[in-house]
């Protein structure tokens, strides 16, 4: 089981809808939002979950962003209520996986559910700071969680012993696009492989994206795209498309072009390197028709790409 962690961002949250709504994640892969804010993005994606139906772990305390504040600040009758009402309302419905981030706020939003006879046992739990591991313990003591998630140490092995997933960040994150040109092809991730017999039931990510978190993109000097892709061995890796006009942060659409055209030339090579999927094919389309999507629909793009690949290879192999 892959477990997609994405930060509820538009373009994230544009692809996971995208995904549900074509039918294209596979039985195999469950997305987990971190929402880092109130918006109507995030209820128009949940609601096509819960018509598709799949399961989306949504996470009701985010460490990020500002959806909490949000939350307690959206005033009776306004549009932000009306979100409000919405998320309370999908959030019980059973396509949606109540989750949580174990920190400091965790207890009282344990508590809260208790009082609302939520299960234990139906939550997914984000469990990655060292610092909360005594509080997991005392919170579940005997009733484990549907999933944690844990990073792969020995500490975390010793306090979490049951329906474990292994969460890694294993995007290799350059400090600018441009860098990626000294490194165009690399590994990214073989957890799918071995996640089982190292006693997991599952495997997570940050998919292309990475774990960062910044609250306002900016103008790149360099387009990079990123595209996952099994190797021989099954091995999943990353090859990074770049612009070459990268001086300075004019004509965005150009250098969207100058990297698209690489990652065509790439795929067109016989027999093809990677599988299809429709954000690889929406990418091949703005490449012929020489439209520029925007930045924000190129990383949607390269998600899409990645969480349709990885159902496809789970559909085959589970």
């Amino acid at each position: 089981m892959y477990f997609s962690y994405v930060r509820g961002r538009q373009y994230e949250l544009l692809a996971l809808r995208e995904l549900a709504v074509n039918n294209l994640l596979g039985e195999y892969v469950t997305p987990i939002v971190e929402p880092v804010k109130l918006s109507p993005t995030l209820v128009n994606m949940m609601e096509d979950f819960i018509k598709a139906p799949h399961p989306i772990a949504i996470i009701r305390n985010p460490a990020v962003g500002t959806f909490i504040s949000d939350w307690e600040d959206a005033q009776e009758h306004s549009k932000e209520a009306g979100y409000k009402q919405r998320f309370s309302d999908q959030y019980e419905n059973p396509t949606i996986i109540k989750s949580l981030i174990m920190q400091r706020n965790a207890k009282s939003l344990l508590d809260f559910w208790d009082k609302r006879g939520v299960n234990k046992s139906d939550l997914l739990v984000i469990n990655t700071d060292r610092d909360f591991l005594d509080l997991y313990e005392s919170v579940f003591g005997t009733s484990i969680p549907k999933y944690t998630l844990m990073p792969d140490e020995s500490v975390f092995r010793r306090k979490v012993r049951h329906h474990k997933v292994l969460l890694d960040d294993k995007f290799e994150k350059q400090e600018r696009n441009v860098d990626y040109k000294e490194v165009t092809d690399e590994f990214f991730s073989d957890d799918h492989l071995y996640y089982k017999e190292d006693g997991f039931v599952g495997f997570s990510d940050y998919s292309v994206v990475g774990n960062e978190y910044f609250e306002a993109g900016f103008a790149p000097y360099a387009v990079a795209i990123h595209i996952v892709y099994f190797a021989p061995d099954k091995t999943l890796r990353v090859k990074h498309f770049v612009s070459d006009s990268n001086e300075d942060i004019t004509n965005p659409a150009l250098k969207y072009y100058e990297a698209v055209s690489k990652l065509a030339s790439w795929y067109n090579t016989e027999p093809h390197p990677v599988e299809m999927t429709l954000g690889l094919q929406t990418f091949l389309q703005h490449y012929e028709q020489q439209t520029y999507p925007g930045l924000g629909t190129l990383k949607k793009l390269s998600l899409m790409h990645h969480l349709e690949l990885m159902g496809k290879y789970l559909n085959r192999v589970e």
